[in-house]
């Protein structure tokens, strides 16, 4: 019994650990916007436009956007290179050697990244959504941008003509004997083409799509789903019925 403590004492220690080694950044809620076709119309905009020229989405495909409101036409003249077809995947336009040799890595797949990157801190639409207003002004890295979400990341703000530039402002407190630099707030630098609500709003609309594009069929398959539980209610209820007529002269 006495080891039997220990072990389970041990594992509680060892998570407890791990949880708090993973806690991180914590991670604003993204706005659901799932069900909002003109988020999800002007988040594929961003998506295509910020996005694709260096992450494919290799598991969507041009024509499946027609789920979203867009015509043939509409995605052929604003959503496609010229050499795409509308039946073609979306597939990055940076050759996968360049990418490794700028950045350090191929760029990610992002089909299914608002999946993925789902943890206890949030889900990965809540993840997406802090990242991509996270980024700082850092001369230190190579790419001159750095991350509160994703300390030296690797990726360059692809944002920022439209955020601007801003830097964050740490307080220094003192943790297990060790001096800490916490996030305090924001210090405003060069302004963006949009305001810091206005932002929000597309990053919003933009961290919509990404979470529509890792399961388009979701908001089909919830509809369907709540007109099968209003039909079992109701069969439900005449199941009832015809039970009750059936057994009434029984005794």
């Amino acid at each position: 019994m006495k080891k039997m403590f220990l072990g389970l004492m041990l594992a509680f220690g060892l998570s407890g650990a791990a949880m708090a080694a993973g806690s991180g950044f914590p991670l604003d809620k993204a706005p659901a916007r799932t069900n909002d076709m003109a988020a999800l119309q002007n988040g594929a905009k961003l998506f295509v436009n910020y996005c694709l020229s260096c992450h494919s989405a290799s598991f969507m495909r041009y024509n499946r956007l027609r789920d979203i409101g867009l015509t043939d036409k509409q995605i052929a003249e604003n959503l496609t290179f010229t050499t795409d077809k509308i039946g073609d995947t979306m597939k990055a336009a940076i050759d996968p050697k360049q990418a490794k040799a700028w950045f350090g890595a191929n760029p990610p797949d992002l089909t299914l990244v608002a999946r993925s990157r789902s943890s206890g801190a949030g889900t990965g639409a809540d993840y997406i959504y802090t990242l991509l207003r996270s980024y700082y002004r850092d001369e230190t890295k190579p790419t001159g941008w750095n991350n509160l979400v994703f300390p030296n990341i690797g990726m360059p703000h692809p944002l920022w003509e439209l955020q601007g530039e801003r830097k964050p402002v740490f307080e220094k407190h003192e943790s297990h004997g060790q001096q800490v630099e916490l996030f305090k707030s924001w210090e405003s630098g060069k302004a963006g083409t949009m305001s810091q609500e206005q932002y929000d709003q597309n990053v919003g609309d933009l961290v919509a799509y990404l979470q529509w594009m890792a399961e388009p069929a979701q908001n089909s398959r919830v509809r369907i789903g709540v007109w099968v539980l209003l039909f079992l209610a109701a069969f439900t209820i005449v199941a009832w019925r015809l039970n009750a007529s059936f057994w009434k002269d029984v005794k």
